[in-house]
């Protein structure tokens, strides 16, 4: 496996060195945050894509293909619907804002201070799923050199953190362009159709497998809907997501490059349900589905293309991993750290742009390393993905959707929706355990049913915040006030 090997060595190294090249391009903030607000459409697409099509879209969605066939595609299908509902109906927008975080926007529209609490909130989902994303590391490089399960994590997340800590947001967008082209070549140009003929082709896997394994809806209804709650809304309001619209240099860029990325997770959703339903066929007895993407590509290709194939995997996570700690170190750094202190801070209040690269460099360090730290102890990467999902769409989306829908919406609603929603998804993960539907379910309505009995209860939003909201929105006014106005007076 030199070549293998050569060809990931190779990629590790480009990761790196575009980690240094980005570095010298990230010196403001906006720069080193979301990228000076400067992406055209092809790199805004490409990076967009590759977020939100990571380990657990590649390897998660080949193996939900081998245990249902094409209806595994569900999962990753929703999310690319999620995208495109985004970047349709919201990215616009929300790239107007010109803030940096979700909590920002909570607080520009309420008018007080939403932020420090769904700022908490938001932490722990983008740090759940920085940790998902570094788990799947000892996946790969058990594949590739059969290595330690803490040595993969610890080696793969340290490149990670080391090119994310370097260039911010400019590194990860350069990576995560290089991840897309790996992606897209590596599965769905290689991977793809080696898997198909290698099962005997279409006619042949039919022949072979139930006829359940390609029914669209054989994964089940309520499953479908599982994943429109948590992975079609999830999309809407992740503040990895939002992070990338915030890099979008127009509306436009923003609605027409999120689109072509979220039908780009569409097709990849098939993509992986059809590898995974082949790899049924070649391999009817694995001991797990997840080992279905490895073990095809280890057994199945040539030599070089395997080491592309798996350099594809190891984009996909890294390019996840890579965004959730971005996201995380600047939720902790400008929602919970500088609130904290009681800071008021300058740029998100009237616009400048200070020079506040070593402050986000130094979170982003600490995060990658409570990632990793917390990467090693967990194994179950699904309880700790669902964990994120569910707090983020529980605790969130009602606030969030509602401030951008309902003009009643009040900061009081806001904060009981946050506070009930969160508290009631965790109870109910206590109590009805963490895989269950039940949680998101009920917590999603008592997190409605706060917000719209507060806010009915409390005096609406001061009109002078929903002006200078409205202001923000239409793209009219380039700053904020500086102190957010009271809610009422």
């Amino acid at each position: 496996m030199a070549v293998d090997y050569t060809v990931i060595v190779v990629y590790l190294v480009g990761m790196l060195a575009m980690g240094w090249w980005g570095m010298r391009r990230a010196k403001s903030k906006s720069e080193f945050l979301v990228a000076g607000r400067r992406l055209g459409p092809a790199m805004y697409s490409g990076t967009m894509a590759a977020i939100v099509l990571g380990g657990a879209s590649t390897i998660g969605g080949v193996g939900l293909g081998y245990k249902y066939g094409l209806s595994g595609a569900w999962m990753v299908f929703t999310i690319g619907l999620g995208l495109l509902a985004l970047s349709v109906f919201f990215s616009a927008r929300i790239a107007r804002l010109k803030v940096y975080t979700v909590s920002e926007m909570l607080d520009l529209r309420y008018g007080g201070r939403a932020g420090l609490i769904s700022g908490v909130v938001m932490w722990a989902y983008t740090l759940m799923l920085a940790v998902t994303s570094t788990i799947a590391y000892a996946t790969i490089f058990d594949v590739l050199f059969d290595m330690n399960r803490t040595l993969a994590i610890v080696l793969g997340g340290s490149i990670v953190v080391a090119y994310s800590t370097l260039g911010g947001m400019w590194s990860i967008t350069l990576t995560d362009m290089v991840q897309f082209v790996v992606k897209t070549i590596g599965v769905l140009l290689l991977l793809l159709p080696i898997a198909v003929v290698k099962a005997g082709g279409f006619s042949e896997m039919k022949a072979k497998l139930p006829t359940s394994y390609f029914d669209p809806l054989g994964i089940g209804g309520e499953t479908i809907f599982t994943y429109v709650l948590i992975y079609t809304f999830g999309m809407l309001i992740g503040q990895d997501i939002w992070q990338r619209v915030f890099t979008a240099r127009d509306d436009r860029t923003a609605k027409w490059g999120g689109t072509v990325a979220g039908t780009y997770c569409l097709v990849y959703a098939v993509a992986g349900a059809v590898i995974g339903t082949a790899a049924k066929v070649l391999y009817p007895k694995l001991s797990s589905p997840d080992d279905a993407f490895a073990t095809i590509v280890k057994d199945e290709l040539p030599i070089g293309v395997r080491g592309l194939v798996l350099a594809a995997a190891l984009a996909a996570v890294m390019s996840t991993s890579s965004g959730a700690l971005i996201a995380c170190a600047t939720v902790a750094n400008n929602d919970i750290w500088s609130r904290l202190r009681g800071l008021v801070r300058a740029d998100a209040s009237t616009g400048e742009e200070h020079d506040e690269v070593k402050g986000n460099r130094v979170f982003i360090l600490i995060m990658g390393l409570a990632v990793i730290g917390t990467a090693i102890a967990l194994n179950n990467v699904v309880e700790a993905l669902t964990v994120a999902y569910n707090l983020l769409v529980g605790g969130l989306l009602v606030p969030i959707l509602g401030g951008l829908l309902w003009k009643r919406g009040t900061v009081q609603g806001a904060l009981a929706s946050v506070i009930v929603g969160g508290l009631a998804v965790t109870g109910l993960m206590a109590g009805y355990g963490i895989l269950a539907n039940e949680p998101v379910y009920y917590g999603l309505l008592a997190s409605l049913a706060a917000y719209i009995a507060v806010s009915l209860a409390t005096k609406p939003t001061d009109e002078r915040v929903l002006a200078v909201w409205r202001d923000r929105l239409a793209g009219r006014s380039p700053e904020l006030p500086s102190e957010p106005v009271p809610a009422h007076q």
